[in-house]
């Protein structure tokens, strides 16, 4: 068929497997979307929108483990992500009393000025957010034009937004500190800490190591004033710095 035939009109709607429609449901809907059709018998089959776009899903494959994150996908590209996440949390706090940061579901953490986030949901599909403009130029894995400490946090914010693992950018940042710390500005390292701490509460491991080396170091107002520029989108940070 020539290409003449068509028209640039198309419309393409994710499908995506429902391990639970109960929990499905409940998560979504608690976000503010819409549920235009919904079936259990003789198969599963849910239609939900929020806004201008539409999610669906189908049975789940037999065997299909949640918990492995690797159920299906969808992009979805909006001119700012900033008021999405927003919204998204203030549902959360409002119906939970906590923005679910960790299992499933949950939300993975924004930092002003990123160009993504990603919502999974209780069937281990990711949702994921961008904004339409994010640069094409995006490393994954951090800049090659950084050294040391300063490109171990670069690949932790990769690891962070882009690929959502924070396993991972937890434990590059702890060997990154090891190997790295005693030689990197100070700042660097208090940034590193609390990204660090951040990363342990997120994961339920122990804090304890990583404040008390914050609090050992020896951090100017100014150094403060950068890592609160920088890391202000963390709850805890003021606390953490006191």
């Amino acid at each position: 068929m020539s290409e003449t035939a068509f028209q640039p009109n198309e419309t393409t709607v994710p499908l995506m497997p429902c391990a639970s429609v109960e929990d499905t449901l409940a998560f979504y809907e608690a976000l503010g979307f819409e549920v235009t059709y919904k079936q259990s018998k003789p198969y599963v089959y849910l239609a939900l929108r929020l806004s201008g776009f539409q999610l669906h899903f189908g049975p789940a494959p037999k065997g299909l483990d949640p918990a492995q994150e690797g159920s299906g996908a969808c992009l979805v590209m909006v001119d700012a992500v900033a008021p999405y996440h927003a919204a998204f949390v203030a549902a959360m706090r409002r119906v939970h009393g906590k923005v679910l940061s960790s299992g499933l579901p949950r939300i993975t953490r924004y930092r002003p000025g990123a160009s993504r986030f990603t919502l999974m949901d209780p069937s281990g599909n990711s949702i994921i957010f961008i904004q339409r403009d994010e640069p094409a130029e995006v490393e994954y894995g951090g800049s090659k034009k950084l050294t040391g400490l300063a490109r171990a946090l670069d690949n932790a914010r990769i690891l962070r937004e882009f690929k959502n693992d924070d396993l991972q950018a937890f434990r590059a940042l702890k060997s990154a500190v090891r190997k790295h710390g005693a030689e990197a500005p100070v700042v660097e390292r208090g940034i590193a800490l609390c990204h660090l701490i951040d990363l342990a509460t997120v994961l339920g491991e122990s804090t304890d190591p990583w404040a008390a080396d914050l609090r050992a170091l020896e951090l100017t107002p100014d150094d403060r004033q950068r890592i609160e520029s920088e890391l202000g989108h963390l709850p805890g940070l003021r606390e953490w710095l006191t």
